[in-house]
């Protein structure tokens, strides 16, 4: 039994519309994530998780392949969920989901929240980098605070851990750590998470990591010490990975 990669592609983004098939490097951005993940070979099978053809058409002929799902789920998770009940996918055990917004996700990132599972350590695993406190002020970015075990202990979008005495933060003794939305999951944890009804905490964040952490369902957090990557949510993301695009592929 093996590694299943989803990559869930969903066309109706509101921030940036059309955005699976919006353009960077000249290549349709879910064709990018796709090609990315897939040349880190951590997976024995990768698949593209759409719901309108010409997203699943797009990612054919880059060479992906491409699995229609309903257009009726609410997350990726749930997308995702589809795709590991299909019977072609039953002989994977370790499901993992990386967003088809995230080009330039790096391969400790994945490999870190694969491993968590494959291991046995934990049902539920993701990552996270180290980041400069500066980002505590910012919801957009989402902060996880870790327990010795490598346990995630909370995700917000505020500034966790709160440092009480503002002249500490450079001596501190932990760093503030980014989450990366890179998700993997035991066929059993998967089912488990979307079977569960929303709860107050993940409609309060708007975070939906937090519905299986508030049930019990331990998440195992991967430290990817590797340059942070960035989602792309709006016209300047767009833009602003467009820049970046050449310097990263010469870096490759």
């Amino acid at each position: 039994m093996g590694t299943l990669i989803v990559i869930p592609a969903r066309l109706a983004a509101v921030r940036l519309p059309q955005k699976p098939l919006r353009l960077l490097g000249g290549a349709p951005l879910v064709t990018r994530v796709w090609e990315r993940v897939a040349a880190m070979n951590i997976a024995d099978r990768c698949v593209v998780a759409t719901d309108d053809a010409s997203v699943a058409d797009a990612s054919r002929a880059a060479g992906a392949e491409a699995v229609m799902t309903s257009k009726g789920h609410v997350s990726g998770t749930d997308r995702v969920a589809e795709v590991a009940a299909m019977p072609e996918f039953a002989g994977f055990d370790t499901i993992v989901n990386v967003q088809g917004d995230e080009p330039f996700i790096g391969r400790q990132a994945v490999q870190g929240a694969a491993d968590m599972v494959s291991s046995g350590r934990f049902p539920l695993g993701t990552s996270a980098s180290p980041a400069p406190w500066t980002i505590a002020e910012n919801p957009n970015v989402v902060k996880v605070v870790v327990g010795n075990d490598g346990r995630a202990l909370y995700f917000s979008r505020a500034g966790i851990p709160f440092v009480r005495d503002s002249d500490a933060v450079g001596s501190s003794e932990i760093s503030m750590l980014q989450h990366i939305g890179v998700y993997a999951y035991s066929r059993e944890a998967l089912t488990q998470w979307v079977s569960l009804p929303p709860h107050p905490l993940e409609n309060t964040e708007r975070l939906e990591q937090l519905r299986p952490l508030a049930a019990g369902i331990p998440i195992g957090v991967a430290i990817a010490n590797e340059p942070l990557a960035s989602g792309i949510d709006t016209e300047d993301d767009l833009a602003a990975a467009n820049e970046r695009w050449q310097e990263f592929i010469s870096r490759r």
